[in-house]
């Protein structure tokens, strides 16, 4: 986070089972706070869970009360996330609808103001499906419905991917700190900078 390139932290279930996390109201709270303590962190997703509407909206609420300006709420474009997501957007909390696998599926988010959109490019490749036109015609729909939802590309694997989609205006992500990583790992950058320091201790380099 302290790099300033990076604007926010999120999570989901799943992700909180593979790490050995709690998934419950206090646990996730308490989460919520370590992280917008971070330096840098200046908004938290996290995801709502529940059997029906009502129950993700109650949640989502419980979450977003921690910092209604700083935590966004996700829930799923299923047909109950949905209606858990209106509830919520009525009531203030800002809202990701996630885990959309159909460019069409931003027709839903652009006609109900969600904040953000999450399509899971790296699943939607495995699902044999083109990742990388899904979300660029995601983005053609809200534009042509002059929404304000943003597209926020999940499952991204890799940094050619978030280029390309850039190029197509794209510009919110979400991925691991493995591919954060990648971003910086130019070896040609690596040994020029090197070249750089060198040279600077060659002529006497200090302050």
């Amino acid at each position: 986070m302290p790099l300033g390139i990076f604007h926010g932290i999120t999570t989901n279930p799943t992700l909180l089972e593979r790490a050995d996390h709690d998934c419950t109201l206090t646990s996730v709270q308490s989460l919520i706070l370590e992280a917008l303590s971070t330096i840098g962190c200046e908004e938290f997703m996290c995801q709502a869970w529940g059997s029906d509407a009502e129950e993700m909206y109650q949640i989502g609420m419980k979450l977003s009360e921690v910092d209604r300006k700083r935590v966004v709420v996700k829930v799923p474009v299923t047909m109950e996330g949905t209606k858990a997501a209106s509830k919520l957007i009525n009531s203030g909390v800002r809202v990701c609808l996630t885990a959309c696998y159909s460019s069409d599926q931003a027709i839903i988010a652009a006609g109900l103001g969600a904040e953000y959109l999450a399509p899971y490019l790296g699943r939607m490749n495995d699902a044999g499906k083109d990742g990388i036109e899904e979300c660029k015609r995601m983005q053609d729909i809200v534009d042509g419905m002059g929404s304000s939802t943003r597209i926020i590309v999940a499952s991204i694997r890799d940094v050619k991917s978030m280029g390309d989609l850039m190029c197509h205006g794209m510009d919110t992500f979400t991925f691991s700190p493995d591919v954060a990583r990648c971003l910086f790992r130019e070896q040609l950058t690596i040994d020029a900078a090197n070249d750089f320091e060198a040279a600077a201790k060659r002529g006497g380099g200090g302050m």
